[in-house]
């Protein structure tokens, strides 16, 4: 989308991140498996933003494995290139955040203090991490040092905390600020809610009240850009973060992207501008995986229930494209879709991907005892260093 809305009309203004200017104050959230160099170019088509990738571990980049290099690749046109990192050590952090930037590999860099799922918060990563305030501390300062001599922005993505009762956002919120972090980034869950439930967009708020020279963003429950305006109006967060409402739908961008221009226009695809873009999806996937139709065109079997939630295909259609290997018995399977059909409106809307029940968040032997870290337990973190993704 090309248009040039007048300041008046803007709902909010273009997004800061420390030297970047994201003109719709929009982000993809990284989500494993998904936001690849194909989906993102998909996204990127449909309307402004800043485009995440997956998130990458740390000592996966330092150890350049080819899957961690595949992570981070970006189109030669995508501007800014934004990198996800995960880690539990601060050195291997530094590292690793020390090598994107000498490499000119990226030039924003988000780090991952939101993943719940178990094989991340067993090691003491992701969503839990902030409990130890003194590593989160670290890790965030060894990030904004390797990176600030090459002025690329380090932000922070979080949850609420462990569960109700060990909540650490608002201390996290501050601690990043205080260390130079451009922007922090809030899914408005714990850990322990999975992504279950309703996201409590009331502590965004209390975050955007407690941080107060760098933008905060919100994250949960946009399934529209009705839903993104109302997340601005009832938290005055600077931008928000879209997650799994834009599984199957990269048009979703053009909405968000209009939203915040002040103009009213929707995507409302018919079928066959679904199968359009499925098709184009799963040629960038190929390309992708460098002409791996057989492991693109799996890859791409997750979406297909995505792309065609509401719509009119039966169900033995539906698992046959769930099924399929090849371009070619996709694009069968494609024009065998009754390709008439128009926008079905609600029954496409609302939530998608992954949501399941609370859980128990799984933590290391004894992580809740203390806010500090012990001798044995900073040894036991260095296990945590594992080529896992999550978000």
């Amino acid at each position: 989308m090309t248009s040039t809305p007048d300041s008046a009309t803007r709902v909010l203004p273009p997004l800061r991140i420390g030297p970047l200017e994201v003109a719709t104050p929009v982000v993809l959230a990284p989500m494993a498996g998904i936001t690849n160099a194909a989906f993102r170019r998909l996204c990127r088509e449909h309307g402004g933003g800043l485009y995440v990738a997956e998130m990458v571990t740390s000592r996966a980049l330092v150890e350049r494995t080819r899957e961690s290099m595949r992570i981070i690749h970006h189109d030669p046109d995508e501007k800014p290139r934004s990198v996800q990192v995960y880690g539990v050590d601060p050195a291997t952090i530094g590292a690793a955040v020390r090598m994107l930037v000498e490499e000119d590999r990226a030039d924003h860099i988000d780090m991952n203090f939101g993943c719940p799922v178990p094989k991340v918060t067993r090691k003491g990563g992701g969503a839990v991490l902030p409990w130890k305030r003194d590593l989160f501390r670290d890790i965030v300062r060894a990030a904004v040092r390797e990176a600030a001599p090459f002025d690329v922005p380090v932000t922070v993505k979080m949850r609420k905390g462990i569960d109700d009762d060990h909540l650490t956002y608002l201390d996290a919120g501050r601690m990043a600020e205080r260390e130079g972090a451009a922007a922090v980034a809030l899914h408005a869950r714990t850990a322990a809610d999975f992504y279950s439930g309703t996201a409590d967009w009331s502590a965004i708020a209390r975050l955007k009240e407690a941080v107060t020279s760098i933008p905060v963003l919100g994250n949960g429950d946009i399934w529209s850009a009705e839903d993104a305006l109302a997340m601005v109006e009832q938290t005055g967060c600077d931008g928000v973060v879209v997650g799994r409402g834009c599984q199957g739908r990269p048009w979703l961008f053009g909405d968000l992207q209009a939203a915040f221009e002040g103009r009213d226009e929707r995507a409302r695809p018919s079928l066959r501008d679904v199968a359009a873009t499925i098709y184009r999806h799963s040629e960038l996937m190929v390309s992708f995986y460098d002409g791996d139709e057989t492991k693109a065109v799996r890859e791409m079997r997750k979406h297909m229930a995505w792309y065609l939630k509401g719509y009119p295909v039966g169900g033995e259609l539906r698992r046959s494209l769930g099924l399929v290997s090849t371009l070619v018995d996709l694009r069968a399977l494609l024009d065998s879709l009754p390709l008439d059909a128009p926008y079905p409106g609600e029954a496409a809307e609302g939530a998608r991907g992954r949501q399941g029940t609370p859980k128990r968040p799984a933590c290391p032997e004894g992580w809740l005892d203390t806010q500090d870290i012990t001798p044995d337990l900073e040894a036991r973190l260095r296990e945590a260093e594992l080529s896992v993704s999550g978000g």
